[in-house]
């Protein structure tokens, strides 16, 4: 799963909605509001980074939080989820 170079599925868009002041993944006949981290993560899938790449990138940004735990378990959830390929 660290080679994987995650990007959201063709059907998902990503967009900031000012008056709910949140991230939004916009599908099909679906919305997801995401929380400030999930938001920090989905944004870095744009398919030239590695899941180590995004884990090393929000190390820097957030020394102190799990990510290399809880960032590759939160990706194969969303992947799962069909909302990343």
């Amino acid at each position: 799963m660290t080679s994987w170079r995650p990007a959201l599925a063709p059907s998902v868009v990503l967009r900031y909605d000012a008056v709910r002041e949140a991230d939004l993944l916009i599908m099909p006949e679906r919305v997801v509001v995401l929380n400030g981290q999930a938001a920090s993560i989905v944004e870095l899938c744009d398919g030239t980074r590695t899941v180590d790449e995004i884990v090393a990138e929000l190390a820097g940004e957030f020394p102190e939080a799990p990510v290399a735990e809880e960032v590759p378990e939160f990706l194969g959830r969303v992947q799962k989820e069909g909302w990343l390929r």
